[in-house]
């Protein structure tokens, strides 16, 4: 198993520490990259069980989420929010996602998001 990078990681336990989701990242990871902010996990999870709350089919898998976060040791997971999988000129979807990515599957990043222009 690889040893996760340790500045992506410290940024990680930053971003729960802090509670903020200001922090842009821009990962690659199975071949994909990966754009967005990162979000705690905590409200991470708030929100993905919001969102299958309301929805007609997926209602019941929002107690999944409803679940604390397990605490202790550093951050294995990126919280991703307003994310986007960049697909030659388009970023999908186009309103961004909700994507969890394990630190150790990383093999690139960059601080900050990416966007297209057709300028």
């Amino acid at each position: 198993m690889p040893k996760p990078d340790e500045l992506i990681v410290d940024i990680a336990a930053l971003v729960e520490t802090g509670q903020s989701n200001q922090m842009s990242l821009t990962v690659v990871t199975g071949g994909a990259v990966i754009t967005g902010r990162l979000a705690p996990e905590a409200v991470w999870r708030q929100r993905v069980s919001e969102v299958l709350t309301d929805s007609a089919h997926l209602g019941e898998f929002s107690a999944v989420f409803d679940t604390p976060a397990k605490e202790g040791g550093p951050p294995t997971h990126l919280h991703f929010h307003v994310a986007r999988i960049l697909q030659g000129p388009v970023g999908i979807p186009e309103t961004g996602g909700m994507y969890r990515v394990a630190i150790e599957d990383v093999s690139a990043w960059t601080v900050g998001d990416f966007s297209y222009s057709n300028h």
